[in-house]
């Protein structure tokens, strides 16, 4: 018995090694930055700053803030994380997209503003609600949990509305996010992580299960608006995010970037981890038969920053 109970047990240690990912090394893996687009420099150009100007804001946000330093170690340390990635996607939202504001408070009077507002998700007159009840959405209807319900639906809109014409109607080339949850003008985030609303609707339930909070519904937007807006509920939120990019691709393509914070940052900046861990897996799936060496994760200009002021970063943390 103590023999078999040993064979079982080396089989399980040999496969628990064979399906371990892959740890990605720390730091960038191009040399120079990669270039920033062009949306993000002529926003920094009219607001008359500088990136660097952005970066020093932020820095100087969470360094003079001992309170919001606590909050964003308490939700990363709520969801397994290193506080570090928290901290890189904030500094790179603020700046490569918006400009930091000079206290914490500020965000919080800017929630309340939306206690008020009267705004639907929708586009062209037609409600978010009636839109995923076209057929074309049959597919997500077994889908369970809010992470899998929106992601069909947002490669549903991809796959069949994007740039097409369905039903005699013309959609826009665009992002699901974008056409259907911003109301106010496209390309809209808000709050210190600058999430959007579709991934706040997303991670919703992992958000739910983990820190409590209640969960979000498409149905209430001004409610999804004021936990983005609100540091206290919406730090859960960014920690949810970076954490599900890490177990993509972890789970999908078999790398561990939990010690690379840049590379989780730009999953943060460009969104659909899981796609682009599948994408991944499969290109080294490619090179593996062609007998060539498998491609890392790579980070773009956003997170070339952030490993390129990990040192600032963890003075902090």
């Amino acid at each position: 018995m103590l023999y078999r109970f040993g064979l079982l047990l080396c089989a399980a240690l040999l496969g628990s090694q064979a399906m371990a990912a892959t740890p990605v090394p720390a730091g960038n893996r191009h040399v120079e930055q990669p270039g920033v687009p062009g949306g993000s420099a002529a926003r920094t150009k009219a607001l008359k700053t500088s990136y660097e100007a952005k970066y020093r804001k932020v820095l100087a946000l969470l360094s003079n803030d001992v309170g919001l330093r606590k909050k964003i170690v308490q939700a990363a340390r709520q969801f397994g994380i290193d506080p570090l990635h928290m901290a890189g996607a904030i500094v790179g939202e603020h700046t490569y997209n918006v400009d930091a504001y000079d206290r914490l408070q500020t965000y919080y009077v800017k929630a309340v503003s939306y206690l008020g507002s009267s705004f639907s998700f929708e586009h062209a007159g037609e409600n978010i609600g009636d839109f995923i009840q076209r057929p074309e959405f049959s597919a997500c209807a077994g889908k369970t949990g809010s992470y899998a319900l929106w992601s069909c639906r947002e490669a549903v809109w991809n796959a069949e509305f994007r740039g097409r014409s369905v039903g005699g109607r013309s959609f826009p080339n665009d992002r699901f996010s974008a056409v259907f949850f911003q109301p106010f003008y496209a390309g809209q985030t808000f709050g210190i992580g600058q999430l959007n609303p579709l991934t706040a609707l997303q991670m919703s339930d992992l958000v739910a299960q983990v820190s409590g909070l209640p969960k979000l519904d498409f149905r209430d937007p001004q409610a999804v608006y004021r936990t983005i807006m609100d540091p206290d509920q919406t730090l859960p939120y960014v920690a949810a995010t970076l954490k599900a990019s890490i177990d993509a691709y972890r789970d999908i393509a078999g790398f561990d970037i939990s010690g690379n914070p840049g590379l989780t940052a730009t999953l943060y900046n460009v969104g659909d981890p899981e796609a682009r861990a599948y994408a991944l897996k499969a290109e080294n799936a490619r090179r593996k038969a062609a007998g060539e060496a498998p491609k890392l994760p790579e980070e773009n200009y956003y997170g070339w920053l952030v490993n390129e002021k990990l040192a600032d970063l963890k003075a902090l943390f």
